[in-house]
């Protein structure tokens, strides 16, 4: 396993102005990946069970609380919503999965949608998969990570909601899904996130540096 690189002291000698994560922008929404920008440049998408913690952890890493839609009501975001960092790079919100009280006709249009953006999309530079560190490595979560592995992309765990748990029982969930990928048979990076600290913001920067060039 490969667990992500802290780079608090690069990130202490930059201009706090000069983070690309908090130049985040909303650029647009697709309902099918015809719709989507142009594929070319970087990018990085975010899945997970809804109710993981998805677009609280996309809002905290760019430090925009009112950049991706939170809900109390699960299953919000309903199609691939795009956010653009700068010309070339963008984030991803995927539709979430796996909680939301919509048809299995939605649902089943839903899972067409990133299938086709994980096996298609040539710009995509790396899946995170968004987990609540009390409920992970759900049958959706284990699909996901199925697809992602398939379609060749390099994969991140976030595990979301870590200030829920005591510091040892939450290390033991990530010794306990990084041994349960590892049996899979799929590499992959992971962390301990929390949106309400903020703790894991420096780990999750420093993934997405590497995948989209910034380093």
């Amino acid at each position: 396993m490969r667990y992500p690189y802290r780079s608090s002291e690069i990130i202490a000698a930059q201009d706090p102005n000069m983070n690309p994560y908090r130049r985040a922008t909303f650029l647009l929404s697709a309902p099918s990946l015809q719709h989507a920008p142009a594929d070319e440049g970087a990018e990085v998408a975010f899945a997970g069970r809804s109710n993981a913690g998805k677009s609280s952890a996309i809002n905290t890493l760019t430090d925009n609380k009112s950049l991706a839609r939170t809900s109390k009501t699960p299953g919000r975001t309903q199609q691939l919503m795009f956010f653009t960092l700068d010309d070339e790079h963008r984030l991803v919100d995927l539709p979430g999965y796996g909680y939301a009280k919509v048809s299995e006709s939605v649902k089943k249009k839903w899972q067409r949608y990133m299938t086709d953006y994980l096996l298609k999309r040539q710009c995509l530079h790396g899946l995170v998969l968004v987990m609540d560190i009390r409920h992970p490595m759900t049958d959706y979560d284990k699909d996901m990570i199925s697809l992602c592995h398939t379609a060749g992309r390099p994969l991140h765990v976030l595990l979301t909601k870590a200030d829920k748990m005591k510091k040892g029982p939450a290390n033991n969930i990530l010794y306990k899904v990084a041994a349960e990928l590892e049996q899979m048979g799929v590499s992959a990076s992971l962390q301990l996130f929390s949106s309400h600290n903020k703790s894991g913001v420096e780990d999750i920067h420093s993934v997405l540096d590497e995948w989209l060039g910034y380093t």
